[in-house]
């Protein structure tokens, strides 16, 4: 099973973006969808994730930026980006984790700029 991500791009500061992170099939047992990103030159970072019953945690740098979220049905995981601001410019990747282990997705660019 993969992880597809979509959604990344060009968008100027101020602007808004939204990811989507769909598995290629059935993924039994999840328990967390998480978001993580890898700017140029920098070490991979943890973005934002969701448990299971839908409690939400993110880092301090996006906090009341971002939104995630999941749906269950399709076990895919989203991440509302808002106020885009140039730092974060960086390669987006999905992580599911479930009973087996963890699943990492391709990563999608998103570029802030002007």
């Amino acid at each position: 099973v993969q992880l597809q991500a979509s959604g990344g791009g060009l968008v100027q500061p101020g602007g808004s973006l939204r990811l989507s992170c769909s598995p290629s099939g059935d993924i039994r047992g999840i328990k967390a969808w998480g978001w993580y990103r890898q700017a140029p030159g920098k070490q991979r970072e943890w973005v934002a994730s969701i448990i299971r019953n839908g409690s939400t945690d993110y880092a301090d740098s996006v906090k009341g930026r971002f939104t995630i979220s999941r749906d269950s049905t399709k076990n895919a995981v989203y991440l509302q980006m808002n106020s885009l601001k140039p730092e974060d410019t960086a390669v987006y990747y999905c992580r599911i984790n479930n009973v087996y282990g963890e699943i990492w997705g391709q990563g999608t660019l998103v570029t802030v700029s002007s």
